[in-house]
């Protein structure tokens, strides 16, 4: 009964309040900005690639701005990339992705506003230690308590949207990719990915920090790297995969069934949930983490900030699409008709995938490493969105139970998970983005000030 309820209210939020409020939000501050995306991409690409590095210096407080992106970009690669994104394609069909790219696309200007935003209200507090986040933007746009009602309402969204349920869909993903690939109990991976967690979750920013700015450069060139692999080895398929995006995303019902009105809304409100789930443009997560880089302008990580999303959808979401329907449905690939075979589904298409190329046992080995990657790193940074808001809401004193308690979550996921777990995070990721959006909306001169002085200079 309970999932019934909670799978009609994200079909009413994805379908129609989720991508009213993304794609209008998105627009809003494109045309705001002059198209900030567009004009600002090259500086934050120089910006990000220039401050590269594995070995960032530790911090007294707050991050270094490829650390606070490294943190970002942690949260954003995950689980949605892989199975996110292969759940979309099953059930939207191959131009769900197109729907993804034009939410990522505007989403990277409504990333710009929440970076700037997080920057202009961040707090660094008496002992040093800096914090920021949707919280603090939302009290700073709506005085009295209903800013103060919107603000806990979003705190107490994220801390069991990503905190809590979030963990488990990554843990169970690692889990469940680990015992295809290497037949490793589950309930053995679960006690060791609560051990290294521990180790990050009772530490500082500056331990979480020296962690993800080393293990997302390293994933991300891995999984790049294996991706590119099957695209050379399937090129002559490409030009038909990339067909099949844009043929599907406006003729949907061909694939999936159904008339073209349901086909259509599927396909689009798959593309926006997981979009939203992938990339996290207007979700309210990611300015955690660009509120404590330490940087001279807020407009400076703004732009950072957009990369993110970019490297995130344009990149790693895109290439393993690519993978997926070059393989599984072009040149007569077993989901060709739109019709899915017993065995597959969202948690182990992309294993099939690889496997196609490289072999099932070696195609699931390669998922997994790059799937333990993603979800680890995701974990470790929902953590530290939820630890914020828990302290906001609670106090330092509550964060030792805190993490206690995802700690719990984090190895139950290994063990277990159902589509109530699934559909409970995008239940509370998407009300995550209501009182964000509406902030976003509200400070809009403030994001503007800072545009606007980077123009005339």
């Amino acid at each position: 009964m309970l999932l019934e309820i909670v799978q009609k209210i994200n079909a009413y939020l994805s379908d129609y309040v989720l991508i009213i409020l993304l794609v209008a939000i998105g627009l809003w501050y494109s045309f705001k900005t002059k198209f900030v995306q567009i004009r600002c991409f090259g500086e934050g690409m120089k910006k990000v690639f220039g401050s590269f590095t594995l070995t960032g210096k530790k911090h007294d407080s707050g991050m270094s701005s490829f650390q606070a992106l490294a943190t970002a970009i942690a949260a954003q690669v995950g689980t949605g990339n892989i199975v996110g994104a292969s759940g979309a394609i099953l059930t939207g069909g191959p131009g769900a992705i197109f729907w993804m790219w034009v939410i990522a696309f505007f989403g990277m200007a409504t990333i710009y506003a929440e970076a700037v935003l997080a920057q202009e209200t961040r707090v660094v507090k008496k002992d040093g230690t800096v914090t920021g986040g949707p919280v603090y933007y939302i009290t700073k746009s709506i005085k009295g308590g209903v800013g103060k009602f919107l603000a806990r309402f979003f705190a107490v969204a994220i801390i069991l949207a990503l905190g809590f349920f979030g963990t488990m869909v990554q843990s169970n993903s690692i889990g469940s990719t680990f015992n295809t690939a290497f037949g490793v109990p589950t309930y053995v991976l679960g006690v060791v990915l609560v051990a290294i967690c521990a180790s990050i979750f009772f530490a500082g920013h500056s331990r979480l920090a020296s962690v993800t700015e080393k293990i997302v450069p390293i994933m991300a060139f891995i999984f790049i790297f294996c991706a590119i692999v099957v695209i050379i080895i399937r090129i002559k398929y490409i030009p038909e995969t990339f067909k099949l995006i844009f043929k599907y995303a406006f003729k949907p019902e061909a694939i999936i069934g159904g008339s073209f009105g349901t086909a259509i809304k599927i396909a689009v409100s798959q593309g926006a949930k997981r979009g939203l789930f992938s990339n996290e443009a207007g979700m309210g997560s990611t300015p955690h983490a660009h509120a404590l880089a330490n940087v001279k302008t807020p407009h400076e990580q703004g732009v950072v900030a957009m990369a993110g999303v970019f490297m995130d959808t344009f990149v790693v979401l895109t290439l393993n699409a690519i993978v997926i329907i070059s393989t599984m449905y072009v040149n007569g690939g077993i989901l060709a008709n739109g019709v899915i075979p017993d065995g597959i589904g969202k948690a182990n298409l992309a294993q099939n995938a690889f496997g196609t190329v490289f072999g099932m046992q070696a195609g699931s080995i390669i998922v997994a490493i790059c799937l333990f990657f993603f979800a680890f790193s995701t974990i470790i940074s929902w953590n530290l969105f939820g630890k914020l808001n828990m302290e906001w809401l609670f106090g330092k004193q509550s964060i030792p139970v805190y993490a206690v308690i995802a700690l719990a979550f984090v190895f139950l996921g290994t063990l277990t998970s159902n589509d109530l777990v699934w559909e409970l995070t995008d239940m509370f990721n998407q009300l995550m983005v209501l009182p964000n959006v509406i902030a976003l909306f509200i400070l809009t001169n403030y994001v503007l000030k800072h545009e606007n002085k980077k123009m005339s200079n």
